[in-house]
């Protein structure tokens, strides 16, 4: 798509899972002018559509941000420098510095007359006291303070919020903030280390299924909780938000909490397949649960994230199956070049 001035829409980390699903929206509710901007060079980018203008642009720039903007009516702030739980847990100096993205995108869109912004915040602002047991009360937003959040990933996302805030309060830019817990679906990380944990199971039992090893490893002892959303529900919950004005911040996020083990479980159930677990207990496992309360988002959006785990992780392994199969299918050739 040939480059404007102008644009109704602009999603930061538009080449991310969350950012391309996004992206798919808009274009299915008629927005003429999109803009995606993300770091990844295109061809890497999850999701890409051709009549989106999309930018490959490093946004912890202040003049990349200005360039993102420019022209915008809406703006989502999706990028971060982030991952699953090992990721975060190692790299929390690159989770940290994603803070001048937020910073610098609040800044250009105050300068460019940005209408509506919205900031894609996490479940690990959650004070770490408050989820010590695997059998958890479900987290109230109020429940980030007093301010214990996850180091690194966790505090950068808090101090972000307040940025947000304070940029409405001092400068009457409106934002819009949700706090996303553990979103997946197709067309996301699987491999590589910044996968999450659905789809690191989904990974680890098709590789037991086409390899036959008939094994996993699973981090931690398998009895921590969560909560998982499925991408659809993230979105429309998204949406909303900015479509209603809902400050926020607000959790974003199912309140169907299982064990990783229960999780394991369910996809084991999808593959037709029951594997030998071998707990690594030495890996990042996080906090021992975590659970989204559901009651402010029932209260002032009258909905709640409803996509059943099974179901989502059905769509998800589904997906992760043919890419790895795929995978394999085309190595094949060049390992009867080699032999």
């Amino acid at each position: 798509m040939t480059n404007s001035n102008n644009c109704d829409v602009v999603v930061c980390g538009a080449g991310g899972f969350i950012g391309g699903w996004l992206v798919a929206q808009l274009r299915r509710e008629g927005a003429k002018k999109i803009r995606g901007v993300d770091l990844k060079p295109l061809d890497e980018w999850y999701q890409r559509f051709d009549d989106v203008e999309n930018l490959s642009l490093d946004l912890q720039e202040r003049p990349a941000c200005e360039q993102a903007v420019r022209g915008a009516t809406d703006v989502y702030n999706l990028a971060a420098d982030m991952g699953g739980m090992g990721f975060i847990e190692n790299n929390k100096a690159l989770c940290m510095l994603t803070v001048l993205i937020n910073t610098h995108l609040l800044m250009a869109s105050r300068a460019a007359g940005v209408e509506k912004y919205f900031y894609a915040s996490s479940a690990c602002v959650y004070a770490a006291d408050k989820q010590t047991d695997p059998n958890v009360t479900a987290l109230k937003e109020e429940d980030a303070y007093p301010a214990m959040a996850e180091d690194g990933y966790g505090w950068e996302k808090l101090f972000s919020e307040r940025m947000c805030r304070h940029f409405t309060e001092d400068f009457g830019l409106r934002t819009n903030v949700a706090r996303y817990h553990n979103v997946y679906g197709p067309h996301g990380t699987f491999e590589g280390g910044r996968e999450k944990a659905p789809a690191a199971i989904c990974r680890k039992v098709i590789d037991a299924k086409l390899n036959g090893t008939n094994e996993i490893e699973i981090w931690g002892d398998g009895h921590q909780t969560r909560s998982f959303m499925y991408i659809d529900d993230c979105i429309k919950g998204t949406r909303m938000m900015l479509d209603r004005d809902i400050r926020g911040p607000l959790n974003l996020g199912s309140s169907e909490m299982v064990s990783i083990n229960q999780l394991v479980d369910i996809v084991e159930d999808i593959a037709g397949v029951k594997l030998h677990r071998r707990y690594n207990l030495k890996a990042p496992k996080g906090v021992n649960g975590r659970n989204s309360d559901n009651t402010l988002i029932r209260k002032v959006m009258g909905w709640e994230p409803s996509i059943s785990l099974r179901d989502g992780l059905e769509k998800t392994y589904a997906w992760i199956y043919d890419q790895m199969v795929e995978k394999t299918q085309a190595r094949l050739p060049q390992l009867s070049a080699v032999a």
